[in-house]
């Protein structure tokens, strides 16, 4: 299979990591998102909205949207459970990450480092303090649970983690069971964390991409 993806999307990192947890091979396709990449007419083929990643199975059609590639990936194996409710749990999560941390925390990030926000900007302050809030509901969450989900240490957990774990960059402060959550991720077998810096293309003014209007 192939994976069509970003370095520094976080997005595509967590597929990467479930990849390398449960050693499944693949080929890497590069795609540089901030140089146009998306944009080509043959990208769209692979996915109309034009974001990575995009995972192409040996036997089936593309694949977007990371949540829909973890459950894919994770489909008999230990991170995703076989029992409905606790399947359920994990999917709550998924959803959660994509629709409230997505865009506070990453979102938040993504805009400081690239210039597209000042952190006094009033875009930025709104971010922020959704931000703190949510941090909070899973610090909480997180005070009576090892992982994300009672059952243990799942693609929620991966999912929550790839931009939770670089909130700092965003200038937030992470509460300390999040913190020692973080530790227990970066425990499980087979972990890496090969997601890199936003590249000078990635700044306002400089970029070709969907994020440019």
């Amino acid at each position: 299979m192939r994976l069509f993806d970003y370095r520094a999307s976080g997005n595509c990192y967590k597929v990467r990591l479930a990849l390398a947890q449960l050693a499944l091979p693949y080929e890497r396709v590069p795609v540089d998102i901030f140089a146009g990449e998306t944009l080509t007419d043959e990208f769209a083929q692979l996915n109309p909205v034009r974001t990575t990643p995009v995972l192409v199975p040996d036997d089936g059609p593309p694949l977007p949207e990371s949540g829909a590639i973890l459950i894919h990936l994770a489909e008999g194996t230990s991170l995703l459970p076989d029992d409905p409710a606790d399947r359920a749990q994990v999917y709550r999560w998924l959803f959660f990450e994509q629709s409230a941390l997505m865009p506070t925390i990453a979102g938040l990030r993504f805009r400081l480092i690239t210039g597209r926000l000042t952190p006094d900007s009033s875009g930025a302050r709104a971010r922020r303090h959704m931000a703190e809030q949510l941090l909070g509901l899973l610090a909480d969450h997180l005070a009576e649970r090892e992982f994300v989900v009672e059952t243990g240490y799942s693609v929620a957990d991966i999912a929550v983690y790839a931009y939770v774990h670089v909130a700092g960059d965003a200038g937030l402060t992470l509460p300390e069971a999040v913190e020692a959550w973080i530790g227990r991720v970066e425990a499980q077998p087979g972990f890496m964390n090969d997601l890199e810096p936003y590249p000078a293309n990635a700044q306002a003014g400089a970029s070709v991409s969907i994020y440019d209007g």
